[in-house]
């Protein structure tokens, strides 16, 4: 079976919630709630602008896995589907800045560069009949990617724009809002009241675009407005819970961090939750609307700003503190692999570490961790290694049922951990092997004799490619592969940084990975 094919068997397997029986997780958030409340502010705000707002989306569109992670019972897509309630009222801009596509900046919970992710993003809206205006290339100065990006856009007839530098922004208000500033940018012309402006990431010029929409409208007369959503901080929680603190751990890498609002303190005196950059550009995003509209009244805090309701649906919050605080050890994890790797810095990890020291966490705390490090000094204690390696890996099944795994001749940790993961599940005895030996002995003759890999053990997408393979006249593997979907959103820990084979697999599953800083192999480049 070719891997494209294995691919997209796994995907409509594997990414969108069990449709099957009832989930054992705990759940802390009540989505239906949010989407009716969330819509109805949405449009409220609205027609506080002449039926005019222009809404800058944070965080991701679709797929938003950290949301859910910490708020279980949140939908991976309910922003999508908010935008689907909203779909008659609403229009979509999508930003990329010009560097992030001249750089390849990656996604990395698909591993697709951010260009990538807005032609997914574009599929995803359209698919469900929700309209895509354009797409706004930021900061563009003629990098050579950005211009195929913008080509390839074209000649398939979406409409593209460029928005340039502003010199002196944002510090120069009066050139800002002038002929030179918002002015020399390209309008974007809009049918609907609503024109949501999303992004693949942080970064990307979202702001801005919004505010040279305002710009253009009032000078064409109408009086559109400004309104900012993003899902955290959660502006009515504390400023130590849990789940704001996961959004600190989220953004360690840029230096994000939540702080009172002293705007909305001093105009309401009341308590709310924002973070340092909203705070800070506060006084020039109100200036700006000032010399805009022409009345700074309409917002007295960047709190004002926000239309987030999600703390208002949040059902149990000890089941929601949890999920945060593990979250923030998954994110402990991925920061200390990405150091080791050379992609961050050293203070990423130790903000981390000190957010899971307010919690009085530890690394052990997911419990994974211990069962993935005793797997691998089971293969140590008796030799089971491959080349002198030792790997483990452990998942924890939806009934809280761990499972481990260790690499071997035959197999990496990640492809045994799976594949004794759906036995258990299928109910097939551990003693009944899924992969016959002459299967296994062709692929390794194949990967030794003919693309001379060097590498004979199957990594977890060759593991699953084999599995599919046996299935057709095997209903004992035929049975284990049904049990794959079962696998999305468990969590699961191993004690090296998977290979390229092995994460495409994870992430096909919808597991929730974290790894010790290690390499998997003597070898500087794993396969």
């Amino acid at each position: 079976m070719p891997s494209l094919a294995l691919s997209d068997f796994l995907f409509s397997l594997c990414t969108e919630w069990r449709r099957e029986g009832v989930s054992m997780r705990p759940v802390g958030f009540d989505n239906d709630r949010y989407l009716r409340e969330q819509s109805d502010y949405i449009l409220e705000r609205a027609r506080l602008f002449d039926n005019k707002l222009y809404l800058e989306f944070g965080g991701k569109l679709v797929h938003d896995f950290h949301a859910a992670r910490i708020l279980p019972g949140f939908h991976p897509n309910a922003k999508i589907r908010l935008l689907e309630r909203l779909r008659d009222n609403a229009e979509i801009i999508i930003c990329v800045f010009a560097g992030d596509i001249e750089r390849r900046k990656t996604r990395a919970d698909f591993g697709i560069t951010y260009d990538v992710d807005v032609l997914r993003l574009i599929d995803d809206l359209r698919s469900r009949e929700i309209q895509v205006n354009s797409v706004v290339v930021t900061r563009y100065d003629r990098q050579p990617s950005a211009d195929g990006f913008l080509r390839r856009l074209e000649r398939n007839d979406i409409r593209v724009y460029r928005h340039r530098i502003i010199p002196g922004y944002p510090a120069q208000v009066e050139r800002i809002v002038s002929e030179d500033g918002y002015g020399a940018n390209e309008y974007i012309p809009s049918t609907h009241p609503i024109v949501v402006v999303t992004a693949p990431g942080p970064g990307s010029g979202k702001m801005a675009t919004c505010l040279n929409q305002v710009y253009h409208e009032h000078r064409r007369g109408v009086r559109a407005g400004y309104a900012k959503f993003e899902t955290f901080p959660i502006w009515n929680l504390p400023l130590k819970h849990p789940v704001n603190l996961a959004y600190e751990a989220a953004t360690a890498d840029i230096g994000d961090y939540n702080m009172v609002d002293p705007y909305h303190l001093e105009a309401y005196a009341e308590t709310a939750i924002n973070y340092n950059r909203d705070v800070e550009i506060f006084p020039v995003v109100k200036h700006i609307l000032r010399r805009i509209m022409g009345d700074d009244k309409v917002y007295r805090s960047p709190t004002d700003m926000g239309v987030n309701r999600a703390g208002f649906s949040i059902l149990d919050d000890g089941v929601v503190r949890e999920a945060a605080a593990q979250e923030i050890i998954r994110r402990f994890f991925r920061y200390q692999c990405e150091y080791k790797m050379g992609l961050t810095e050293k203070s990423t990890v130790d903000r981390v570490r000190v957010l899971m020291e307010q919690l009085d966490r530890v690394e052990t705390d997911r419990r994974v961790v211990g069962a993935a490090r005793d797997a691998a000094e089971q293969a140590r204690t008796r030799g089971k290694g491959h080349e002198g390696i030792y790997c483990g890996s452990a998942i924890e099944l939806e009934d809280g049922t761990v499972v481990r795994g260790k690499n071997s001749a035959l197999l990496h940790a990640a492809s045994a951990c799976v594949l004794n993961a759906v036995k258990i599940l299928a109910g097939i005895p551990e003693a009944i092997d899924l992969l016959s030996a002459s299967v296994l002995q062709s692929v390794a003759a194949l990967k030794n004799d003919i693309l001379n890999s060097g590498q004979v053990s199957l990594n977890l997408e060759e593991t699953l490619i084999t599995l599919s393979v046996s299935a057709t006249g095997n209903p004992t593997a035929q049975a284990a592969l049904q049990q794959l979907r079962a696998l999305n959103g468990c969590e699961m820990h191993m004690t090296h940084m998977p290979t390229p084979g092995d994460e495409a697999g994870l992430r096909r599953l919808g597991l929730n990975l974290t790894c010790d800083p290690n390499f998997s192999s003597k070898f500087l480049h794993a396969v």
